[in-house]
């Protein structure tokens, strides 16, 4: 049985948020925390928690331009999280991202269901975190975290996908409250 692929610059053409333009910059932030990590492209990341799976990772070559254009690598491995993230998300479930969510909401992206036309119904919350290098035990304190943070929002009465990714290894735990 062959593993899925998933090609990071393939945001752009599968979401309608974030847009083009923003789904390279995202893909290519994710790019540069992969190869700071040392991983090559073909990786495999392995999805763990509430969604479970194995998909090989593949992106264009990173420039020296691009690593020092994402030089805060802090800053890389937010935006590259979430490139992964609603990648994963939008593969593996039914779901898809419809909007950005304001700050201060406890989540990042509104979701809605892959089978819906325009206009978007919001039927769920995304909350992303990156970390760079991790243990397992960071990659769980920090799900706590998140779970923690989109309670604010829980009067919405919507569920909340949490979408920690780790770039070292790689892994993503989704978590579906």
């Amino acid at each position: 049985m062959s593993i899925p692929k998933l090609n990071l610059y393939e945001l752009k053409s599968q979401t309608y948020v974030p847009s083009p333009r923003v789904s390279d910059c995202y893909a290519e932030a994710a790019a540069v925390c992969l190869e700071n990590q040392s991983q090559e492209k073909g990786v495999e990341i392995n999805v763990i928690g509430d969604v479970e799976a194995t998909l090989e990772l593949s992106w264009e070559e990173v420039s020296q331009q691009a690593r020092d254009s994402w030089n805060d690598l802090q800053e890389a491995t937010e935006y590259g999280a979430t490139c992964i993230a609603i990648l994963l998300v939008q593969t593996l479930t039914d779901m898809r991202v419809t909007r950005r969510s304001p700050k201060r909401t406890g989540f990042d992206y509104w979701l809605g269901d892959k089978n819906d036309d325009f206009p978007f119904q919001d039927k769920a919350r995304l909350e992303v975190s990156g970390i760079l290098k991790g243990t397992t035990a960071q990659i769980n304190q920090r799900v706590k975290e998140k779970i923690e943070q989109t309670k604010r929002s829980d009067v919405l009465d919507l569920p909340a996908y949490i979408v920690v990714v780790e770039f070292s290894t790689p892994v993503c735990k989704i978590v579906i409250r």
